[in-house]
């Protein structure tokens, strides 16, 4: 009988098995340690910007909400380190910017103007710097933390690459790479800085603040020219789609020198579909982008940046970059996921029923006072029989509404329930500067149609009234101050309450054609000759602005087929899944023919 030899050892075969794992200890080391380690992100709740008027100009002011949101929707929790930024001293932003600058920031015209608004006594200079100081204290954060630990980090906001030492612009107000860099010099750091810029404009501002470190090393693709920038090594791609974009991102990887620190800002607007970028990129181009800055950077301690980003698809890029980031291991976000639909379903589910309606486990769902006004004195204790008013309030808090209203100057809210001819009403109140202010109100009754009980949303007006008007932008009709920039969430608050009723969804009818245009979707108009029509109308008269062709609406400019029209208020739907499976189909033929067969013209 032959065999190996056997001895203490355990034979050649184990001798060879312990001298390959010798060897490959190492690798696997680091390949456990990339697969197990979570990413570490920089947020804030304060990180969406309390500016109403920017969603105007095409700007989610929640993409870092939206992204994050998506990311834990789509079961990542555990690959991520969420932290919460603090914001950055005055004395670290003074590295960098000059005291002129600095002090010029905290006048509501200079820093109107960095966002491309017109001055108003209304702009929320100290709500927007905190926001600002936020992001740089996560950029900075984010270095330390990738210098001490290594690999990479992420800033859901930051990368202000057009901010000089003296001035701000392109909605950049201080440079905050620049001062993670003045402030990490200062603590001793003297390794190689490099800054890779992927946004779709020039690091103009990068350029200038970092002018006289001689150990930064900046490489830039962009989509305009804006000119000569010293000691970047700048790519120039107007309207650079996937393969070219990535052609030249391959011989700027090669270009890049070795780094101690990394910086990458991996914009999102050099998407096709995006206002302000002049690229052609798709959402799976910007993935491979990332993914081939990822592999290039390694193990190099760096900090990703959202940099700009001015499409309907911002949110998506920014996770994505996350996802990339966490590695293999990461969970895709579904096409169709709603981050603040999953977000406020999630928080719905922590909220306690007891507190929305005000009572205790043996108490019923309804007084008697309910049921008959005349013993409720002013108004109902519940609305729709179910919340009261500490209990909207407290809905409104655990939704972080109400955070957000005390960032655009409101505080000491109030809510106040009582009925009218059409429904049960809320009204929320805010104080500022002394005075009250009504903020949101709503009425909302139930109704049935086809068979389905319905939350009928009979009235809705949200109102910023110490916002003000852009000079040039006249108030929308029924319009009598600036809204709050809530109305996607007011939506879905409407969403948890057809939940938590047991309802089969939301009925409204549109007092004006531009709350119907925002309403889309999820809502669509029940009758299908009624949704053709405005289909045709968006086809032939969508090119003016939303708020002119309001007007002209209003005021009976539009003529249908030749002939004088007015809008009407048709009830428009937006059915849960289970209420749509049970229902009709909708008629799609009978909506494509009216469509077809309907021409809208602006009269005089």
């Amino acid at each position: 009988m032959s065999g190996s030899p056997v001895g203490p050892s355990g034979g050649w075969r184990d001798r060879l098995a312990r001298s390959v794992d010798a060897v490959l200890a190492p690798a696997r080391t680091v390949w456990t340690r990339l697969r197990c380690r979570q990413l570490p992100v920089w947020t804030h709740s304060d990180y969406r910007f309390p500016i109403p008027d920017i969603a105007a100009m095409g700007i989610e002011p929640r993409r870092s909400d939206l992204a994050l949101w998506a990311l834990l929707g789509a079961g990542n929790r555990r690959a991520l380190a969420v932290h919460e930024a603090d914001r950055i001293a005055y004395g670290h932003l003074a590295l960098v910017h000059t005291p002129a600058w600095l002090e010029a920031l905290t006048q509501p015209d200079r820093l109107a103007t960095v966002y491309g608004l017109p001055p108003t006594q209304g702009f929320p200079v100290d709500a927007v710097l905190n926001t600002v100081r936020r992001a740089c204290g996560g950029t900075l954060a984010a270095a330390r933390h990738a210098l001490a630990h290594g690999g990479p980090t992420l800033n859901l906001l930051g990368g202000f690459h057009h901010a000089f030492p003296d001035r701000g612009g392109g909605l950049c107000p201080v440079h905050d790479i620049a001062v993670a860099v003045a402030v990490l010099r200062a603590e001793g750091f003297r390794g190689r800085v490099v800054i890779l810029d992927l946004d779709a404009h020039p690091p103009d501002g990068t350029a200038a603040c970092l002018a006289h470190d001689d150990a930064v090393w900046i490489g830039s693709i962009s989509g305009s020219d804006w000119g000569v920038l010293r000691r970047v090594d700048e790519t120039v791609l107007p309207q650079g789609d996937d393969r070219a974009t990535l052609r030249a991102l391959d011989g700027l990887l090669r270009r890049m020198p070795g780094a101690d620190l990394a910086f990458v800002l991996a914009g999102a607007d050099v998407l096709a579909e995006d206002q302000m970028g002049n690229m052609a990129m798709t959402i799976d181009g910007v993935r491979r982008r990332d993914a081939r800055v990822a592999r290039a950077l390694s193990d190099t301690p760096a900090v990703w940046l959202s940099a700009g980003g001015y499409s309907p698809s911002a949110w998506r890029v920014l996770a994505q970059t996350a996802l990339v980031l966490i590695g293999p291991d990461h969970r895709p976000i579904p096409e169709g996921l709603d981050p603040v639909a999953n977000r406020f379903a999630y928080v719905s589910r922590a909220l306690d029923p007891r507190d929305l309606r005000g009572e205790e486990d043996d108490e019923p769902w309804f007084t008697e006072a309910d049921l008959d006004p005349r013993l409720g004195g002013d108004g109902p204790t519940r609305m729709l029989g179910y919340y009261t008013a500490e209990g909207i309030e407290y809905a409104l808090h655990a939704f972080g509404l109400l955070a957000q209203l005390r960032r655009l100057g409101y505080g000491h809210f109030r809510v106040v329930l009582d009925r009218t001819p059409t429904g049960d009403r809320a009204r929320l109140f805010g104080n500022a500067a002394g005075e009250q202010h009504l903020l949101w109100e709503v009425i909302l009754d139930k109704e049935r149609r086809s068979g389905r009980t319905l939350l009928a949303l009979q009235w809705m007006t949200m109102r910023h009234p110490l916002g003000a008007f852009p000079a040039g932008r006249a108030p929308l009709p029924g319009q009598d101050a600036p809204g709050l920039g809530l109305a996607s969430e007011a939506v879905h608050l409407l969403e948890r309450v057809v939940d938590r009723l047991g309802l089969d969804g939301l009925v409204y009818r549109p007092a004006w054609f531009h709350t119907a245009r925002m309403a889309m979707p999820p809502f669509t108009f029940e009758d299908p000759a009624v949704q053709g029509a405005f289909e045709a109308l968006g086809r032939d008269l969508g090119h003016l602005p939303l708020g002119e062709l309001s007007r002209a609406i209003a005021e009976g400019r539009v003529r249908r087929d030749g002939r004088p029209w007015r809008w009407d208020p048709s009830p428009m739907l937006h059915l849960c899944a289970a209420a749509e499976v049970a229902g009709p189909p909708p008629d799609d033929n009978a909506r494509a023919a009216v469509r077809d067969a309907t021409r809208f013209t602006l009269g005089a």
